[in-house]
């Protein structure tokens, strides 16, 4: 099913967008996640219980909701439980349903900016844009991540663990009995920002992760393929609150990095902070800072680091499924090139990719103004049609 779009749909998924993103919840998640070993086998359902989806407060959808906890595996291979949220339409379709295993960008580190706590409120950011997804009758997945929502510290920017989070869910949304979703049905991955890189390393671990899953398509935006050069571009701009959100992630995946001593007393209040918050707070507290204001030495400038980092550096392997990807010519957080750089390696390496430039716009803007477009592109690969690569 392709989707036209409409001044109206757009205009209230930006106003959603930007108020949701405004004004984060101050809830934390009530759930506490059982032990990993209670749950055998990658993408196993640990919990569930009834949920809600409102894009926006009370908004009805006629869709049904779970929130559920499910096996994971962390980026150094160790079993995990992550939470996350199945969404299916109640539109009395018969016969295997696509599934949109959904991966949503940058919301915070605090438990409660985790999307489960504020689908059922109405208050997640990327609601209006998973509703033009269940508006085509798709089943829809949505993780939380490891560590936001459950136990620990979120691991904001690692790769391979979000990649697996991805996958996973999309097998515990299948494995959900009330979901009533076919074994077998076409799955699709999207995400943008830190979606962007969560959905693509899905799709570059697919086919050696979850090879039984039937990934049609991945539709991925403002991918942050090389977060060394993120990092470069965002250090004292704008943008620079993510840079040390995101060494709090890596430091929460492998704690050797010992972030703590390499930062000054006001680089501990703030990363201390932003493992409490939800985006909006730590893209101001951290706004227009230099990593050298608030270390007493670099740490990107360490090899340990660099590795780290390079470990969730995409473009290594090809996606088994065709790919979709689209950047702002304008992004002002993720650099243009980093997305380029990522379509040219996965072509290199015989990956079907067709990439779309957003001329008019920047980060936030790109989602909203392509979003019906990449479900248009994901409902082709529901339907069997061909793809238009232009490697």
């Amino acid at each position: 099913m392709r989707l036209r779009s409409t001044p109206l749909a757009t205009v209230t998924a930006l106003a959603a967008l930007a108020a949701s993103a405004a004004v984060p919840t101050a809830t934390a998640a009530t759930s506490a996640a059982p032990a990993a070993a209670t749950a055998p086998a990658p993408g196993d359902v640990v919990s569930s219980a009834p949920s809600a989806f409102h894009p926006l407060p009370g908004q009805p959808t006629g869709t049904k909701a779970w929130k559920i906890h499910y096996r994971s595996t962390t980026a150094d291979g160790v079993p995990n439980i992550v939470s996350g949220t199945v969404i299916v339409p109640q539109d009395g379709r018969t016969g295997p349903r696509p599934l949109v295993t959904y991966a949503v960008g940058t919301v915070g580190m605090g438990d409660s900016c985790a999307p489960s706590d504020n689908l059922p409120r109405g208050t997640a950011m990327e609601a209006n844009l998973i509703q033009q997804l269940t508006l085509r009758g798709w089943a829809v997945v949505v993780t939380d991540y490891e560590g936001l929502g459950t136990p620990g510290v979120h691991t904001y920017t690692v790769g391979p663990s979000a990649g697996h989070a991805v996958l996973d869910a999309a097998r515990a949304a299948r494995r959900l009995p009330e979901a009533g979703l076919s074994a077998n049905g076409p799955v699709g991955i999207m995400g943008y920002s830190q979606g962007g890189q969560a959905g693509s390393w899905a799709a570059e671990l697919q086919g050696s992760y979850a090879p039984e899953l039937q990934v049609e398509g991945t539709a991925i935006g403002g991918v942050p393929a090389d977060l060394l050069k993120v990092a470069e571009f965002n250090n004292g701009s704008y943008g620079s609150g993510l840079i040390f959100m995101a060494a709090a992630g890596q430091d929460a995946a492998f704690p050797e990095l010992d972030l703590d001593s390499y930062l000054n007393p006001a680089g501990k209040a703030l990363v201390a902070g932003m493992k409490e918050s939800c985006v909006a707070i730590n893209a101001i507290a951290g706004s227009f800072k230099r990593i050298s204001d608030l270390t007493t030495r670099d740490p990107l400038a360490r090899p340990d680091w660099q590795a780290a980092l390079n470990r969730s550096r995409l473009g290594g392997t090809a996606p088994a499924a065709p790919v979709y990807q689209y950047h702002a010519l304008g992004d002002e957080l993720i650099p243009y090139g980093v997305g380029r750089r990522l379509r040219s390696d996965w072509c290199a390496r015989g990956a079907n990719v067709e990439f779309d430039t957003v001329w008019v716009g920047e980060h936030v803007s790109g989602v909203i103004t392509h979003s019906l477009a990449a479900g248009n592109w994901l409902a082709d690969r529901f339907a069997g049609r061909p793809t238009h690569a232009d490697c």
